[in-house]
């Protein structure tokens, strides 16, 4: 199944305050909000998929308990860009620092870009909608982004002020000096 995009501009234009009460009284469905005010509704994920973000989260989360720079965050985490758009991307990083100087609310979206995302492309994504959403967390702050295509076996990565790289069924990348010494093995994401 495919996200569902709707449209509200003609009964409300929602809050970010609004928007997580919604999230609140729906803990079942996985939303997200769009800087134009569109509501995104996601269904779950099959098990591939499920089984892919899971590998994706560990891995990042088995470094980050190493170098101890940052947090790290799955999919069900909100991220507050700075156009107003809510997203959460499959994985995700942000150094220590950024978050200690805003001394969040624990129980609301984080209102910062993410440092790194992962996003993983399932089989009924589209890609050019994923690709999108990518430039969008790029063009909002984020330094490093992952897009995987594991039924391609293809990676983008995303950098500000540059070209998206392609690369063609890589055995792993590097979270380069944005995640020093991270290293994704894409065996278990682009392998069965």
């Amino acid at each position: 199944m495919t996200a569902l995009t709707l449209n509200l501009d003609s009964i409300a234009h929602l809050t970010h305050a609004q928007f997580r009460e919604l999230c609140r009284d729906n803990r079942d469905v996985r939303l997200e909000l769009t800087a134009e005010g569109e509501l995104i509704v996601m269904p779950p994920t099959g098990w591939e998929s499920g089984r892919r973000n899971a590998n994706l989260t560990m891995d990042l989360g088995l470094w980050n308990r190493q170098v101890g720079l940052g947090i790290v965050f799955d999919s069900s985490t909100g991220f507050i860009l700075p156009n107003g758009a809510v997203r959460s991307p499959d994985a995700a990083w942000v150094a220590k620092e950024r978050i200690t100087a805003l001394n969040p609310n624990p129980d609301g979206f984080l209102p910062l870009a993410p440092d790194f995302v992962i996003e993983l492309q399932s089989a009924s994504d589209r890609l050019k909608t994923v690709q999108h959403k990518m430039q969008e967390y790029i063009d909002n702050g984020v330094r490093l982004g992952f897009l995987l295509n594991p039924q391609d076996r293809i990676v983008e990565i995303y950098r500000p002020g540059r070209e998206v790289e392609v690369l063609l069924s890589p055995a792993e990348i590097l979270g380069e000096d944005v995640l020093p010494g991270f290293v994704l093995n894409l065996k278990g994401i682009f392998e069965d």
